[in-house]
């Protein structure tokens, strides 16, 4: 059996689960195990769901359906998951897949900030699965989750004031200013962020698609980069500023050309907000053992187990550069393995 059923094997295991636990700590099975089949893991993604398994609560209750009539009422509203997913299952089964992700990815762009971003990562996972593998019922359902997840934690973000901004992607997030009290969860930093650098600097409109995704390609590059030297801010955390943009960029080729400069912007917004919340006090130097194939470090991360580990190796291997594997491995080295 190839890896990517086993993928199917496994989300339909796990559509019988909510998305997130203790009412907000969110489930990365989905990520993890589809990384893991994407990779070549096939084999090893029921045993590490069996690790996992105690971190995943059952599939939440219904409330009322979610219509075309009232959406707008029940958008980031966390207490309707279930309808919002019942909902999309539905468009999913009426419509082709890329219409509907057309018509709604504008508007849930601007609430990708809520549930800590994990939502857009978890739609550009499923997104990955469907146009590199093919659609099958349980990858259909998956980006109805993941879908269903980020309607309900829609949360935009405002009275982010702009400043001064960096000609790249790297030194605009090293000017990102750091909280001054780098204190609570995700939701409580996330309101003190007060001002952002302005990036990029150059007008890239709708009509400039493929100059958005060469920017958003850098995003990723930078973010990944940077996790090897200031990761220790809060390993799990950090790892967002570079997997929520990757889930961004792997969405693009699913969507029409004119929403991906906006999707730039936004995922800047996100990768840069995540910087400012979980800043270390210094970088630190690291340099990673040389000579560790791609597969080997992915091997890594497996044996390591922690998702974000995975998820953030699997977005490495993305970028591609000897750089990004040492930012990896530095994940790994930070982070608490998965027993």
């Amino acid at each position: 059996m190839g890896d990517i059923f086993v993928l199917d094997e496994a989300l339909g295991r796990l559509h019988a689960t909510g998305p997130e636990r203790l009412g907000r700590l969110t489930n990365h099975a989905p990520m993890a195990v589809e990384a893991l089949a994407s990779r070549g893991h096939g084999p090893a993604v029921h045993r590490w769901l069996d690790l996992y398994e105690d971190k995943l609560e059952d599939f939440p209750a219904r409330t009322r359906p979610v219509t075309e009539a009232d959406w707008r009422e029940a958008l980031g509203d966390p207490r309707r998951v279930a309808d919002w997913v019942d909902f999309f299952g539905r468009q999913t089964a009426e419509r082709p897949w890329r219409d509907v992700l057309a018509e709604w990815w504008p508007r849930l762009l601007p609430g990708m900030y809520g549930g800590s971003t994990h939502p857009v990562i978890r739609v550009g996972h499923a997104v990955r699965a469907l146009t590199e593998h093919g659609e099958t019922a349980p990858r259909l359902a998956e980006l109805a989750h993941g879908l269903g997840y980020w309607a309900a934690r829609h949360h935009p973000v405002t009275g982010v004031a702009p400043l001064a901004g960096a000609p790249t992607a790297r030194e605009a997030l090293d000017r990102v200013p750091a909280l001054d009290e780098p204190t609570g969860g995700f939701p409580d930093r996330l309101a003190r962020v007060t001002g952002l650098p302005v990036w990029p600097s150059e007008d890239i409109g709708p009509d400039r698609a493929d100059r958005a995704r060469e920017r958003l390609e850098e995003l990723v590059r930078a973010a990944t980069h940077r996790y090897a030297t200031h990761g220790h801010g809060d390993p799990t955390m950090l790892v967002h500023a570079a997997t929520a943009p990757n889930a961004v960029l792997r969405t693009l080729p699913a969507l029409p050309r004119p929403l991906w400069a906006p999707s730039l912007h936004a995922a800047w917004t996100a990768s840069a907000a995540v910087t400012a919340m979980y800043a270390p006090s210094a970088p630190v130097s690291y340099r990673a053992p040389g000579g560790v194939t791609p597969e080997e470090v992915f091997e890594r991360a497996l044996a390591h187990g922690d998702e974000h580990v995975i998820k953030f190796t699997d977005t490495a291997l993305d970028v591609g550069t000897e750089d990004a594997l040492a930012a990896a491995l530095r994940a790994i080295e930070l982070s608490e393995p998965l027993t």
